[in-house]
């Protein structure tokens, strides 16, 4: 570890010396930069090569090779520059002209007027818009309408013709008259994406598959590689709080099952290995993530692909010279929006107003801002060096990453360092060829205990009262719920620390007749220690003179992988053939965990947790972990073929068995198929010169839902079932805590997809057009059973099923390109719709689950949202508002249909729904020069919130007790019910947000050894347009029980980052 950091710092120093001593001679005038010739008939390109060593000045010529070749004998020691260059001058004919660290050299070449039209290759017509400019030189124009251009250029210059869509033409100056003919240029359709198990050409591609570049990626302190993509992938769902160590919430294409957590989530495969953990890799090292959308692309994954499968690829070595790179940032970070409480004054204002006033042990003469006090300005930092080579046969790759999140509440953080090896070996006339990759990553956490009490406490305790009191946390231990927040933070402390190890190994053996044979053997280890502890003085455990708890788990992840691919192409048709076997074996939960209590000091925290004098009648906490085993087998196929790169069919089939299911369905078949069209390649698309791409694709397909299953769900499980007394003494007794199901099977989703691929203009304008059609049945959920016909009162069963429907747009443009200045844009549009379609079948029957309990005083059990039949998830069941009655008083209306003020669950009414009807993206990136600006904007349109926090904080008749908003000024203090979930707190969720503005530049090449320096500053969260009064629209709107504002909710970030990049 030491040795890690140390190089990381060392190549922090390098870059840092390297860039001060170029700084330092851009300050430098030319008579105080000197340099030492001493040559013999040397060329004058060799002489400049040797000032440019000695000085870090830079050469720009138009001269030709014979001007460059002609010798010259200087012997000049330790003189200026400026006198070196007129010795030069004298021998050469050349003259010079020194600008910052740039010396020109002026040839005796006559300039010429050039002139000449820019046609199009293939169609013969005059192209206005092309960039026309002079080789190394910001000299150049454009053709205008008619094509034509002019421009001045020395004899020998080379002209630079350029335009989006065009393949570039390079021509010297010659005469005064050069027409140029450009040619289309085709590699965007050549361009290649990443599927399953290989790799393919994007214009024979039947499925939805999004590939996103690294230059694309967002910027900011992001822990999570998806978050690279939020707002860029139509469709693609990412929100997050700003806790560092919370996970983003994922969704793709709307919810489609019944469980939470990972169930909910994309499946990841990280350079080929099917289930990787994302936190093995660092977003510096990630070259491209793509996106695989459709039941076509998705179903070669099987059980796991039914929520979308992400493919991450990272950077490779390349043959050649060795490159090293240095990527870092450092930013600030403040919480975004804060709730509006009132402070002392307000709240002595509004308590006077009604004829109050606090209870004197309240009435300190403070004015605590607790939100303040339990926040910071937060730091984040970002480093990252990479080496990259390649020699003969052999390509490698390292690199080392070190990221930290301090997070903006006290006593959350969390720092990663991680490192990367690959080597890659061909042999035998590269027909084999051999690889092998170490990941490996270090997180340390710093969790806040009970978070969600901290949080709330924040809001509500009264501002009147200090945080200490003669070196005392204040405190009022009588009130319910009435915390300090700061004493919580400061008398409990939770840490955790996570090894990720991922190991693969590969090997590609070309075979006679178009065969390629592939196996990949993987393994990943995870090591988790924590430890928890409350000291003596924690006012959530009163009468306990410390608690520790401490934990040891590892998991373990083994994948084998091996399939054999056919290729042959004959005349028009190309076919590929694909057929392989993967098994799996995971090992979660191998460890355990351990608490006491009662220690004779606080310093020692948990580490030693055996000092603790546990009460007699206290019992062991051995944490929820059970060690489990899960296996999975698979068979796989899929067959590729196009006729004359016009007509394209894709068929896939899987077969997947798991030992998590019921004995009866232990195995699931996953079939898909696509077709596409090129329409571009008939013929009666050659004579139009609208669209250089046009393809039509249809697919459909099945996949199933194993993700975040418990390896033991469907089969009878045991615990502790209380004591018996026997023979004078009681037993311990275990019984059945679990029903076994036999018949348990996968969750399976069928999608129908439709898309058009085109692109006009030369590729000016491109896009993709979806529309799907999702439906999944067999839901998994947990259903009330009879305990005179099982053992226990529920049963996981298959039953119901969801859909969702919907259509996403993606539009790409560059509206702009010149010379100097080109403007690149880029827009999605996505639209769900989701539907609950049943919950019975004709062993079980539901109409509806209610959902989402907010919590809080005096609403125990309430819950606010509901999964019914012929609903969407996230719909919204409460009280209807009616008003105050005549005593200030909220009332409701009832079923009956007059008003109450104590309404029951039989006054609910549908309130709308928390999804979404319109999510989107618009990105903007310009560069004019060296400068580059980036400017990305992300919305959604529709969907309603419940702003609980608003609600559980509006008690203004427990205001003697706890604090109020600041919008409850002109509620009545006789209002018992203002606090009562109810439609009168839904609010519209509808927000446009500046999610990131970036300004970059890329310095000129002024320093030898120093390839590439870009910088930039970014702002990440800039502002938000809606009309919600909570802390922020943009709540969770994955999972069961999306668009709740809870009280609970880690407040969202505002960052600056400033950062730079070298390649050296």
């Amino acid at each position: 570890m030491k040795k890690y950091i140390f190089s990381l710092l060392s190549a922090i120093y390098l870059t840092c010396t390297v860039l001060q001593v170029s700084a330092a001679n851009i300050n430098r005038p030319s008579d105080s930069i000197s340099c030492t010739i001493n040559v013999s008939e040397k060329s004058i390109k060799e002489v400049f090569s040797l000032i440019e060593k000695q000085t870090g000045l830079r050469f720009i010529h138009n001269a030709t090779e014979a001007e460059l070749s002609k010798k010259i004998s200087l012997s000049e020691n330790n003189q200026p520059v400026d006198e070196v260059l007129k010795k030069i001058a004298k021998q050469s004919g050349l003259s010079f002209k020194r600008v910052d660290q740039t010396i020109y050299v002026q040839t005796t070449a006559r300039l010429l007027r050039v002139s000449g039209k820019v046609i199009d290759a293939q169609t013969g017509e005059t192209m206005p818009g092309v960039s026309v400019r002079i080789k190394s030189s910001t000299d150049g124009t454009v053709t205008d309408n008619s094509g034509s251009y002019h421009i001045e250029a020395a004899e020998n210059n080379i002209l630079v013709f350029s335009f989006i869509g065009y393949q570039s033409q390079e021509l010297a100056v010659s005469g005064g008259t050069l027409n140029v003919s450009l040619k289309p240029d085709q590699a965007a359709l050549k361009e290649v994406v990443v599927v399953g198990y290989g790799k393919q050409s994007r214009k024979l591609l039947t499925s939805s598959i999004v590939s996103v570049q690294n230059k694309d990626f967002n910027k900011g302190a992001l822990s999570n590689p998806a978050q690279l993509l939020q707002g860029k992938v139509a469709g693609l769902n990412i929100t997050r709080s700003g806790d560092p160590n919370e996970s983003p919430s994922i969704s793709l294409r709307g919810p489609s099952t019944l469980r939470t957590g990972q169930a909910q989530e994309p499946f990841y495969v990280i350079d080929g290995v099917a289930g990787a953990d994302y936190r093995i890799v660092a977003p510096d090292d990630i070259e491209t993530i793509d996106v695989l959308k459709d039941a076509s692309a998705t179903a070669i994954y099987g059980t796991r692909a039914a929520n979308g499968v992400i493919l991450i690829t990272t950077k490779k070595g390349k043959s050649g010279q060795t490159a090293i790179s240095y990527n870092a940032y450092a930013g600030v970070e403040k919480i975004a929006n804060s709730i509006k409480m009132m402070n002392a004054s307000q709240l002595s204002d509004y308590l006077s107003k009604n004829g109050l006033a606090l209870d004197p042990s309240d009435q300190k003469g403070a004015n605590t801002d607790w939100q303040k006090e339990v926040s910071r300005t937060a730091y984040s930092q970002n480093h990252n060096v990479a080496l990259t080579g390649g020699f003969n046969q052999t390509t490698y790759s390292a690199s080392v990453n070190y990221f930290d999140d301090k997070g903006i509440l006290k006593g959350s953080a969390l720092n990663r360092f991680t490192t990367k090896m690959a080597v890659e070996q061909k042999a035998f006339n590269d027909r084999l060829k051999l690889g092998l990759s170490v990941n490996n990553a270090t997180s340390n956490s710093d969790i806040i205990p009970n978070q969600n009490i901290v949080l709330y406490n924040m809001l509500r305790y009264l501002p009147t009262v200090p945080v200490m009191q003669n070196g005392v946390y204040t405190e009022n231990l009588q009130r319910i719920q009435y915390y300090n927040p700061a004493a919580l933070l400061a008398d409990a402390y939770q840490k955790t620390k996570s090894k990720l190890s991922l190991i693969n190994a590969t090997a590609e053996l070309k075979l006679p007749l178009g065969f390629t044979y592939n196996i990949s053997l993987s393994t990943q280890n995870e090591q988790v220690n924590g430890g928890s502890y409350y000291n003596s003085q924690y006012t959530l455990d009163q009468g306990v003179h410390g608690e520790a708890y401490r934990s040891s788990f590892e998991n373990t992840r083994k994948v084998g992988e091996t399939f054999l691919t056919y290729a042959k192409t004959t005349g028009k048709h190309d076919i590929n053939v694909l057929a392989g076997y993967s098994l799996q074996q995971d090992v979660n939960g191998d460890g355990f965990q351990a608490n006491n209590r009662n220690f004779p000091t606080d310093d020692i925290g948990y580490l030693n947790i055996g000092l603790g004098s546990p009460a007699g009648d206290f019992r062991t906490d051995w944490g929820p972990n059970l060690y489990q085993k899960l296996r999975l087998i698979s068979y796989y196929s899929r067959a590729k073929y196009s006729y004359d790169n016009k007509y394209l069919v894709q068929l896939s089939l899987r077969r997947d068995g798991s030992s998590a299911f019921g004995a009866n369905n232990k195995w699931g078949t996953f079939p898909s198929a696509s077709l596409g069209w090129r329409i571009i390649e008939e013929s009666f698309m050659k004579n139009q010169h609208l669209f250089n791409d046009l393809k039509l694709r249809a697919s459909y397909g099945i996949t199933g839902n194993s993700l975040g299953f418990d390896p033991l769900i469907s089969q009878i499980k045991y615990g502790s079932a209380g004591a018996f007394y026997y023979n004078g003494v009681f037993t311990n007794s275990i019984g059945p805590s679990q029903n076994a199901n036999p018949d348990l099977k996968w969750e399976k989703t069928t999608m129908y997809n439709l898309g058009l691929d085109f692109s006009l203009f030369n590729g000016r304008l491109s896009g993709t057009i979806e529309a799907y059609d999702k439906k999944t049945n067999d839901l998994i959920y947990f259903y009330p059973v009879s305990t005179t016909q099982y053992f226990v009162g529920t049963l996981t069963a298959n039953v119901g099923s969801i859909s969702n429907k919907g259509y996403e747009v993606t539009i790409n443009a560059t509206p702009v390109a010149s010379s100097s200045f080109k403007w690149n844009t880029s827009v999605n549009i996505a639209h769900n719709k989701n539907k609950l379609v049943s919950l019975s079948n004709s062993s079980f029957k539901l109409d509806s689950i209610p959902q989402a309990e907010p919590g809080g005083q005096g609403e125990s059990g309430y819950k606010v949202q509901i999964l019914k039949t012929g609903y969407p998830v996230g719909q919204f069941l409460l009280y209807k508002y009616a008003g105050k009655n005549a005593n200030g008083v909220s009332q409701f209306y009832s079923r009956s249909g007059g008003v109450t003020t104590t309404p029951t669950s039989k006054d609910y009414f549908y309130a709308g729904n928390a999804q979404p009807k319109l999510v989107f993206g618009f990105n903007n990136s310009f560069t004019y020069g060296n400068f580059d600006l980036n400017v990305f904007v992300r919305g959604s349109v529709g969907g309603k919130i419940l702003n609980a926090t608003l609600a559980d904080l509006n008690r203004t008749s427990d205001v003697r007790s706890y604090n109020l908003p600041a919008s409850s000024a002109n509620e009545s203090p006789k209002d018992v019910n203002a606090y009562l979930y109810s439609d009168r707190y839904i609010e519209s969720g509808s927000y446009l947000r500046l999610d990131n503005a970036t300004l970059g530049y890329t310095f000129p090449k002024f320093t030898p050894g120093i390839r590439n320096l870009h910088v930039y500053l970014s702002g990440n969260n800039l502002a938000v347009i809606t009309g919600y009064k909570g802390i922020d629209p943009e709540i969770s709107s994955g999972g069961l029980t999306p668009g709740i504002d809870n009280k609970n909710y880690y407040p969202r970030t505002r960052a600056f980052l400033f950062g730079l990049s070298a390649s050296f």
